[in-house]
Parts: C-alpha cells; sequence; structure tokens
C-alpha cells in the first residue's frame, strides 16, 4: 500500500514510522523547513519538503497513484482541504483526517471528509467509560459502513435486566456482541446469556438505533 502522510509532527513522524515498519510504502510531506531538516535525517528520502495543501506538492509525492492520504498537520483548514482534493481531483478511495479541534467535526462532515480522527474526543470517550455509571459510551463510529459500536451499562429495572440475551427486544439493524460482567472478562454472548443490572453491554447498530437501544438498557 502507498500512503502519502501530510504533516510531519509527532503524530506523523510516528505515524511514518509504524506504516515503514509494517513494510508499507510511505511519503511523509512536512512544509515547515527546520521540521522537515530534522525529519530527513532520520527518515532521509521519504520526507519531502513542501505546503502539503499545494497541488503540485501532493503531485510531486505521487497523489495519483497512493492507496490513502492522511491529513495530520495542525490545522484543520488545511486537513479538510487535503482530503477533498485527495477524494474529489485525485479520486483517492482512502481518506483520514486528523480533527485538532472537536468543535470542528460537523465540518468535516459536512465536507465529506470521513473519517476524522478527534484525540480529544476518543480520550473523553476513554473517560466516560472509566466513570461508574457511565450509562453509554460511543466506541467506534463507521460512517462509509453506515454501523457504530456502542457501549451500554445495563441499569437496575430495565427492560433488559434480567433476561436472556434472545429475550430482549431490540431492533433490526442492532446485534449484542459481548457481554461484560462486574469482576469477569467479556464474552461473546449466545441467546441464552443472561444480563445483569451492572452489566456493560457491547452492541453493534445502524445509525439512529441509539434511541431504541437505550430504551431497552436505562431504567
Amino acid at each position: 500500500m502507498y500512503v502519502i502522510v501530510v504533516g510531519g509532527g509527532k503524530v506523523g513522524l510516528n505515524l511514518a514510522r509504524e506504516l515503514i515498519g509494517k513494510g508499507q510504502e510511505v511519503t511523509l510531506v512536512e512544509g515547515e523547513r527546520r521540521t522537515y531538516l530534522r525529519l530527513e535525517q532520520e527518515l532521509e528520502h521519504v520526507v519531502q519538503y513542501g505546503d502539503g495543501t499545494e497541488l503540485w506538492v501532493l503531485e510531486r509525492a505521487g497523489i495519483r497513484r497512493a492507496d490513502l492520504v492522511v491529513a495530520v498537520t495542525g490545522d484543520d483548514e488545511d486537513n479538510i482541504l487535503i482530503c477533498q482534493v485527495a477524494k474529489e481531483k485525485y479520486r483517492c478511495e482512502r481518506i483520514i483526517a486528523r480533527c485538532n479541534n472537536p468543535r470542528n467535526l460537523q465540518h468535516f462532515k459536512l465536507l465529506g471528509v470521513q473519517p476524522a480522527v478527534s484525540a480529544t474526543d476518543l480520550i473523553l470517550n476513554l473517560i466516560e467509560h472509566e466513570v461508574p455509571g457511565h450509562g453509554l459510551v460511543r466506541l467506534l463510529d463507521l460512517p462509509d459502513e453506515q454501523l457504530e459500536i456502542i457501549e451500554v451499562e445495563v441499569a437496575t429495572g430495565a427492560p433488559a435486566a434480567g433476561r436472556r440475551v434472545s429475550e430482549i427486544d431490540l431492533p433490526e439493524g442492532s446485534l449484542i456482541i459481548s457481554v461484560l460482567s462486574r469482576g469477569k472478562a467479556g464474552l461473546v454472548p449466545n441467546g441464552d446469556t443472561p444480563i445483569s443490572p451492572g452489566d456493560e453491554v457491547l452492541i453493534v447498530l445502524d445509525p439512529g438505533l441509539e434511541p431504541h437501544i437505550t430504551a431497552q438498557f436505562r431504567a
């Protein structure tokens, strides 16, 4: 796979290192001269100097044959533009953008730049997961596949509490994929697996079904 990574900060550099270590072909584009010179000492020909929002820079990097373009600069506007150009002008099927400010995520979505990864949101999800009585946590959003994975804690008195998996009234387009009981390892359930208050249930579902799901697991 040929990957173009735009942005040679810590994220871009570590990403390039890992991809190279996995045997992928990588070009790292960096527009700040000092950073570029430092990266060149380690990665040599893998690094190219230039503004990743400029078409000629992307073309010199080989975007016409790129399998994946990853924009991880510190500027959300640049990341949006880079991914839009890769997707719409060069027909790159796979793009990934870094979203530095989670308030800008809606702009990424409106402009068709997906997936956009927000480290802030990921950390907040982890914090929510560690807080007792967290309720519902979105673990994974796959917009292209139209799927989500959520984790919901079963409340005392919820319709699902005390029932078996097969007895829970879940809408079509949703499936329980794991049950984590307190003090025990998670398991892949079958129809006879009991659901108890305090259990954490992982569910894969079509977007828009969350209200129906929470109605079964919240009191």
